[in-house]
């Protein structure tokens, strides 16, 4: 192939006598994609690009939960419950039921045992507020003094009581008095009810309606949005039944603990075990270290020893053995990848995505599963 290019020389014009100069003339479009970028530079621009979108989208997404969460949290809530007790409804429209009987029964029955939870809560936990307080007030100081006597220096066995009675005893004490927290952040506890009630009866009563809308205004194949849907449902479903199993274990394994061994308030104990247990690792190990913490301040350090084992046991080696039959097939991320994205959604997301982030991921990884074997079957 004869080359296109040419070489001239022009005569020298310098009276010193140089050599000519020498140019080089190129056909038209030799030199395309000499100065161009390599093939890896621009997918990674491009990728960075598309990174840089999808933090702007979630930046904007969490600034509209934000602002409307006193809609999204009473929705969401709904949604988590509804997606639990959907299979009750289903299982009594088998039974020739209509489906807004069957909603309406499972609505109450779920507003009764809400209203009798709460008057426990409410009853029996923030009610004991200012004992319990005072009970981790004297934890601290203990804990100041078997320090000392375990030849920690003075100084740093007085910080590590500030830093308990500063972090614990204040994050517990907004726990028990949650409930007014509460009403300032959803402007209105009534108006937060109010709304989860009326989503979830709707939520119960065209619960298979309002999926297929969704699955029709995903923009992918019927196939894949029904896909998508039932394995967020099964995700849902069979994670926060797993959590509840596994909450309940650990407020019966703690409770007994504390009541057999003389720990004052044994019912609070139990209750707050019971529901920082739905906030993945975080939950339950508070919640341990705050049952240590009153077991030190009423029954001294042998017995608060005794918690911590009970504590470990409780949330490591016995909740391991519970997981996968409380679980099942609703486990399918690895235990770091949960508490990592636990983080990540309550950073992001607030209390919505310290709750829903593993759910969701499990969904996101059956999901991904599911579409790669159907990809594969085609091929």
């Amino acid at each position: 192939m004869p080359s296109r290019r040419v070489i001239r020389q022009r005569p020298s014009t310098e009276a010193n006598g140089d050599p000519p100069a020498e140019f080089v003339e190129l056909a038209p479009g030799e030199l395309s994609g000499v100065f161009s970028a390599p093939k890896w530079l621009r997918d990674l621009g491009m990728m960075s690009w598309l990174l840089v979108g999808v933090a702007v989208l979630v930046v904007g997404i969490s600034v509209l939960l934000s602002l409307t969460n006193a809609i999204v949290a009473p929705v969401v809530t709904a949604a988590i419950v509804a997606a639990v007790l959907s299979p009750l409804v289903a299982m009594l429209t088998r039974h020739r039921l209509p489906r807004a009987a069957a909603a309406a029964l499972v609505f109450v029955t779920v507003l009764v045992v809400g209203i009798g939870f709460a008057v426990l809560m409410i009853g029996g936990v923030t009610s004991q507020a200012s004992q319990l307080g005072s009970t981790l007030t004297t934890a601290a100081g203990k804990l100041e003094t078997t320090l000392k006597d375990s030849g920690v220096d003075a100084t740093a066995a007085k910080d590590a009581k500030a830093a308990v009675s500063s972090s614990l005893t204040g994050a517990f004490h907004a726990l028990l008095t949650g409930v007014g927290t509460g009403v300032k952040v959803l402007g209105s506890l009534a108006i937060f009810l109010s709304f989860t009630a009326l989503s979830l009866f709707f939520l119960l009563k065209d619960g298979p309606l309002i999926r297929s809308w969704a699955e029709r205004h995903m923009g992918v194949p019927h196939a894949v949005g029904r896909t998508i849907t039932e394995r967020t449902l099964q995700a849902l479903r069979g994670y926060f039944t797993g959590v509840t199993a596994v909450a309940a274990f650990n407020a019966i394994v703690i409770g007994l603990a504390a009541l057999v061994l003389d720990v004052d308030h044994v019912g609070s104990i139990a209750l707050i075990n019971f529901v920082a247990a739905y906030i993945p690792y975080l939950g339950a190990w508070s919640a341990g270290a705050f049952t240590i913490l009153i077991a030190l301040g009423s029954q001294g350090t042998t017995v608060a020893l005794i918690m911590v084992v009970v504590v470990i046991l409780a949330n490591g080696i016995l909740q391991q053995m519970i997981q996968p039959i409380a679980f099942g097939a609703a486990l399918g991320i690895h235990p770091l990848a949960v508490l990592i994205v636990t983080i990540a959604g309550g950073s992001l997301f607030g209390m919505i995505g310290l709750v829903l982030a593993a759910p969701l991921t499990s969904a996101a990884t059956h999901i991904s599963t599911d579409l790669a074997r159907a990809r594969l079957t085609k091929e």
